[in-house]
């Protein structure tokens, strides 16, 4: 606003000033032409040989002169005309004008002591104009036209015009442009005032909001208003607030996992050694709950494991180690390990492999890794007798693995959300009572490094399917020394 402000304060100044110097130049002009037109006239009317001549022969009862004296004073309103002799004696305007308003007193002091002088105005000969607080004025010579001989000045002609007219002219003009520009500053107030709150309120509440998330509370959401880009902050913002919501549900989520199925191993392999160093369970018995024991340490493994790999992760240091191997040989194993967990739900197992062999060039470690999360998840939420099919095929020059089984599926509202840290779908831990919620976020990673994808399709309670490519190798055959990327 303080740069509106003086902008305008400069455009009125300087269309003021403009102004005042095209009035002035006018009127200067006016004047000019008007004594230089007076001047000559009275050289053609009296054709004076001297000035004494002119003193003699002039009237200011002269009819011709004094109607164009006249004339100028009617047209112009304020312009006055007065004529003197070579000696300083006013010749004119005796009778010329209906007042006497205009009169010696009119005149400066510089001029009325150039008058005194003896047959010139001490260097006022010829002047554009002469500028005084009251008054413009404009001299011309008047010169004679002897028969032989050079022209000499024989007396003077002064047109004079009040400049207080003018003043006010320009003093209504540039007050005029000031109001202009108060009422324009004004309305540019009130608009700025308000698009400055359009702006500057929502920015306040994303503030407030900030401040709120930084304290844990994700639950404040920021009115949209519109379609601009302050409402696409806004909106932002609020996806934001829900990301981190949902995060921040499922870390709780995933802690109360992690307490539960760190203290759940722990508390029976010590119930069990306890049991079997006391005696309570007999000798023959002793294999069985070792077994058990066995089982849970694995799961205890498996666990920091996945926390492991994914403190790695988040910390950069898991580096791909890319070779060429064949994906259906490393696909045939994950389903040969499961045999045991198959037979026990009675699943239809389909495993297709377009050909007998087909060669990727990925890290194999970790491609496995991904693999066998995706197939234990598949058989851990297949119904009984459900259909389960692992599936490799050859598309785009990409190796196409896929997963699919019938039974729990993924809620379309879960979807979205699959590959995210800390997800688990079975949130009663109903069937699900081992995973943390880690396995997917980890294989999405580890593909990603790759620069390839992995897809989730899944209808709740019918069925689901996994996908993910890898890139093939133009090696037909297995080598376990890296290649170069």
């Amino acid at each position: 606003m303080l740069i509106i402000f003086v902008s305008f304060t400069i455009l009125a100044l300087v269309i003021g000033s403009n102004m005042t110097v095209m009035t002035l130049q006018d009127k200067k002009g006016d004047m000019e032409n008007a004594a230089d037109n007076i001047s000559t006239m009275i050289t053609e009317i009296y054709r004076p040989a001297d000035k004494d001549a002119f003193s003699t022969q002039f009237g200011s009862s002269d009819a011709n002169l004094s109607a164009y004296i006249r004339h100028l004073a009617d047209f112009t309103g304020e312009m006055r005309v007065y004529i003197f002799d070579a000696s300083g004696k006013l010749l004119m305007p005796a009778d010329t004008y209906d007042t006497d308003s205009f009169s010696k007193d009119t005149l400066p002091e510089n001029i009325l002591s150039a008058l005194r002088s003896e047959g010139h105005f001490n260097g006022y000969d010829d002047m554009d104009s002469v500028m005084t607080a009251d008054y413009l004025y404009s001299i011309r010579s008047v010169f004679s036209k002897p028969a032989e001989g050079e022209p000499s000045v024989i007396g003077y002609v002064l047109a004079c015009s009040p400049a207080k007219g003018l003043n006010i002219m320009i003093g209504s003009t540039v007050k005029t442009i000031l109001l202009a520009s108060l009422w324009v500053f004004l309305a540019a107030l009130v608009a700025v005032y308000f698009l400055s709150e359009r702006i500057i309120g929502p920015l306040k509440n994303m503030s407030k909001a900030a401040k709120s998330y930084a304290a844990g509370n994700f639950d404040i959401r920021i009115p949209v208003q519109g379609n601009d880009e302050v409402a696409e902050l806004a909106a932002a913002f609020n996806q934001m607030a829900s990301g981190l919501q949902n995060l921040e549900n499922m870390r709780r989520s995933f802690l109360a996992n992690v307490s539960h199925d760190l203290k759940t191993p722990m508390t029976t392999i010590a119930g069990f050694i306890d049991a079997i160093l006391s005696g309570a369970i007999p000798p023959e018995n002793t294999t069985e709950y070792l077994e058990r024991i066995k089982n849970e340490v694995l799961r205890l493994s498996r666990l920091v494991r996945q926390l492991l790999d994914l403190s790695r992760i988040q910390a950069g240091d898991r580096k791909l180690e890319p070779t060429v191997f064949d994906i259906c040989e490393v696909a045939r194993q994950i389903v040969l390990s499961f045999e045991q967990k198959i037979e026990e739900k009675n699943l239809d197992v389909e495993f297709d492999c377009e050909s007998e062999n087909i060669f990727v060039y990925a890290d194999k470690d970790a491609i496995h890794q991904i693999l066998y999360n995706i197939c234990d998840n598949a058989v851990k939420f297949s119904r009984p007798g459900g259909k389960y099919k692992l599936s490799v095929t050859v598309k785009d020059k990409k190796a196409h693995v896929s997963v699919y089984n019938e039974g729990e599926g993924i809620a379309e509202e879960d979807l979205p959300f699959v590959f995210e840290r800390f997800y688990k779908s079975d949130k009663s831990r109903g069937l699900d009572k081992s995973g943390v919620g880690l396995g997917l976020f980890i294989a999405k990673t580890i593909i990603d490094a790759h620069r390839e994808t992995i897809t989730v399709d899944s209808v709740k309670d019918s069925y689901c399917r996994f996908e993910f490519t890898l890139p093939l190798s133009d090696q037909k055959k297995p080598n376990g020394d890296k290649l170069p990327h």
